[in-house]
């Protein structure tokens, strides 16, 4: 069975670099990769590489993540789907582990990831090395070895996860009705609860999340985030993202309650200069 790597880009043209790199280093090469490119300036590139590759070029404005995401699903023609943010660099031994345990799987299987420093994967690396220097997530507890079933839907994140090609197609891919950023992730996991595929945790081989800077909360996206939560929070009469909302609440952002949703003002220049910060994350 083949297994297609998959990855989405706006503008992160060295973080996709490092995640080549860590496919030119697998164990086992993957039959495919795809990459879809969000309208990056100038456009995403990959070179030549030891094993088939094309860039589908998406645009539109925004970061249409779910739409990126199917369209990358569509281009590709493996029977196992692997997405990877491109701040990911895969392990050497992702693509083996994840098309074994999609083989004996039918499920919705997330790999752990580690977090890397500001510093670390710059430039040469060696996965020993970034094993000593990353850390977990604080939040998401994966085996040491093997796999885990976890029944909060929740926990499920777009990062590194595989799914069976053909189950994509049948839960309808991510809801393009979630446009920019937030949410569509937690809906996928939903519906792929609701359609009753488990949802697996695979410890081992898993991927190095590379550092970039982030806001905290996200203001930059305040509106995508808004908007999506309102949509998820009538499908699933519950709102996703609530320390963000929270967070947002706080600074005098949004008006909030138990049924209503909505943006007050949008972030002063002061507040998003507070918010950025630096994060392994």
């Amino acid at each position: 069975m083949s297994l297609s790597v998959l990855t989405i880009v706006k503008n992160r043209a060295s973080h996709l670099a490092q995640l080549i790199e860590g496919l030119r280093r697998s164990a086992a090469a993957p039959f495919e990769l795809v990459v879809v490119d969000m309208g990056s300036d100038p456009p995403a590139t990959i070179g030549d590489l030891p094993f088939r590759a094309r860039v589908v070029r998406l645009d539109g404005g925004g970061l249409p993540l779910a739409a990126a995401r199917n369209a990358a699903a569509r281009a590709a023609s493996g029977d196992y789907l692997l997405f990877l943010d491109v701040d990911c660099i895969p392990m050497c031994g992702l693509v083996d582990a994840m098309a074994d345990a999609l083989a004996a799987n039918d499920a919705l299987i997330c790999a752990q990831v580690r977090y890397l420093g500001p510093e670390d994967a710059r430039g040469d690396w060696q996965e020993a090395e970034l094993l000593g220097r990353s850390s977990g997530h604080p939040e998401r507890r994966f085996p040491a070895h093997g796999i885990r079933q976890v029944e909060n839907a929740g926990l499920f994140w777009s990062l590194v996860f595989g799914i069976h090609r053909e189950r994509f197609f049948g839960l309808g891919g991510f809801d393009e009705a979630f446009t920019g950023y937030g949410a569509e992730d937690t809906d996928f996991g939903f519906r792929a609860r609701k359609a009753g595929l488990p949802l697996l945790f695979m410890g081992g081989a898993g991927a190095f999340h590379q550092h970039h800077d982030s806001f905290e909360p996200p203001l930059q996206h305040l509106e995508d985030i808004v908007r999506n939560a309102n949509v998820f929070r009538v499908r699933w009469d519950r709102w996703p993202m609530e320390g963000w909302l929270a967070a947002f609440q706080k600074l005098g952002l949004v008006s909030w309650d138990q049924d209503r949703l909505s943006v007050d003002r949008l972030p002063t220049d002061e507040e998003l200069a507070r918010a950025r910060t630096e994060p392994a994350a």
